[in-house]
């Protein structure tokens, strides 16, 4: 097992932060709820307690028990630093002002090995209620701020740290070196876990645990099941069969294209065109989570019809990634379900098969970069993400094969244009949804009633929280003229510019 540092999640929205920034020092680490904590292992190297939205001094708020750490070095951010203080005898009390936002250090301990080659008047990003007013004598005050006197602090002789300021914020602007300084210098972890390393070993695990067995995966065009099927590909050769289901809810042309990738790539795919299925599934229904249903359902009929077509297959292959996990075992429980997810959870349950999830413990962007190491082409591990409901939630209101097709145009010219002005990379996401509005326009000497349709482009860095994209005027006046002049049935282009929160990134 991979040396690793244990995060564990007392409720703080930036706990996955912490994780990414420790595996950007290729140094691997798990969360875990502060009451589910697992066996403390010799391959621990580290433990790091997150902030939260509670306080120490409330009945019943996040609590462990320090010792069970032995001498592992440990660090508290926020409130794992007030928990740490409050827990050895130090005071914790209401902050007298706000404590929000950017702050500089006045004070820093330069010999102690946390805040080495952190410069003093770093700006950290302090986010909290509560503040640390006094700690005990065998603690020392290693930072402070003009209105922090205890931003940081260290217990003599042993390698027990907390820190008032969130290192992981990008607005932390050294947070990324004091983290080094922790989980490198202090904990001695060696910087070793990399897509390469992580390839070598996953792919071995594979062939272990999958032996001859046969594995059946659903492919979607996407990065995540491209990725994980590739794995197993390297595993098992032709044992995976691979299903891409034609929903009819697809880019246009995507279908073809995709598959004809695949099919470069070696893998074992059978392309299914499911279409009418889709559509005869969806006739009457308007409602967003209706059609998601319908459309998950369906897809779960068809996969299951596919597979069992094959013989004796053990294994159902899928793209889950470590955010999903995370959520599914937070401290709050999953959270309330906004829209129904895009990955499928009915497979398993329905198939009675095994699951295999070779992408479980990364992130979105270090998937990529495993991609990257296998060699997939550079197109699939940079598309944008799209929804599992496809163009389904991109349609508002009832769905036939009509609107889809009026849709398909618009979304092909939107893309293609970020694509020809440089400006695809530079999203996060993007597309087109055709609204329930009519508008009149006039097009020669013609008055139209005709749809509307909604541009939508996104920056972001996991989909959690998302800004509109500014894209430049000259290019949106562009997309909108050739959109109206090339696609019939549509007579006027808006832009979306709600940023997520309060609006989601789909309009479904």
């Amino acid at each position: 097992m991979a040396q690793q540092i244990l995060i564990l999640d007392f409720g703080s929205q930036y706990t996955q932060l912490i994780a990414r920034r420790v595996r950007e020092l290729n140094v691997y680490c798990e969360i875990h709820p502060f009451n589910h904590i697992p066996e403390i292992t010799p391959d621990i190297k580290g433990v790091i307690l997150s902030g939260s939205p509670c306080s120490v001094r409330d009945a019943g708020s996040p609590d462990v028990d320090l010792e069970q750490f032995g001498k592992i070095p440990v660090l508290g951010v926020c409130y794992g630093a007030q928990l740490i203080a409050h827990k050895s005898g130090g005071s914790v009390a209401p902050s007298q002002i706000r404590e929000y936002g950017r702050a500089k250090l006045t004070t820093v301990n330069h010999h102690n090995e946390l805040l080495k080659e952190i410069s003093l008047d770093s700006q950290v990003w302090m986010s909290h209620a509560d503040t640390i007013t006094s700690i005990p004598d065998q603690f020392e005050i290693i930072a402070s701020t003009p209105s922090v006197k205890v931003a940081a602090f260290h217990l003599k002789g042993e390698k027990l740290y907390g820190i008032q300021f969130h290192p992981e914020v990008t607005h932390s602007l050294e947070g990324k070196n004091l983290l080094r300084n922790f989980v490198v210098h202090i904990c001695g972890c060696a910087q070793d876990w990399t897509p390469d390393q992580f390839v070598e070993t996953t792919v071995e695990d594979l062939k272990k645990k999958l032996g001859s067995d046969k594995v059946v995966m659903a492919l979607s065009g996407g990065v995540d099941s491209t990725v994980a099927a590739m794995l197993i590909h390297k595993a098992i050769g032709k044992n995976l069969y691979c299903i891409f289901v034609d929903n009819g809810l697809l880019r246009k042309d995507e279908f073809e294209q995709v598959l004809h990738s695949y099919q470069g790539m070696g893998l074992n795919i059978k392309g299914v065109d499911a279409k009418d299925k889709f559509y005869a599934a969806l006739k009457g229904l308007s409602e967003p989570e209706a059609k998601r249903k319908a459309i998950g359902k369906t897809f779960i009929d068809v996969f299951d019809e596919e597979a069992h077509a094959l013989t004796e297959v053990k294994w159902l292959g899928q793209g889950t990634i470590y955010p999903d996990v995370i959520e599914s075992v937070s401290v709050k429980g999953p959270s309330a379900t906004i829209k129904s997810h895009h990955n499928v959870g009915g497979l398993p349950e329905k198939m009675k098969m095994k699951v295999v999830e070779p992408l479980n413990t990364l992130f979105k962007d270090e998937v990529r970069l495993v991609g990257k190491t296998l060699g997939i082409d550079p197109l699939i591990l940079g598309r944008h993400p799209f929804p599992g409901p496809g163009l389904g939630i991109r349609i508002l209101g009832e769905i036939d094969a009509a609107k889809v097709k009026v849709l398909q145009e618009v979304d092909a010219i939107f893309i293609a244009g970020l694509r020809s002005h440089g400006l695809y990379e530079k999203v996060w996401q993007a597309g087109a949804v055709l609204l329930p509005v009519y508008s009149v326009g006039v097009m020669g000497d013609e008055r139209t009633y005709e749809q509307v349709t909604a541009l939508r482009a996104v920056v972001s860095v996991d989909g959690m929280t998302a800004d509109w994209a500014h894209l430049p005027h000259e290019f949106l006046s562009e997309v909108s003229s050739d959109i109206i002049n090339k696609v019939k049935g549509v007579n006027r282009v808006v832009y979306d510019i709600s940023s997520k929160p309060p609006a989601t990134i789909e309009w479904e």
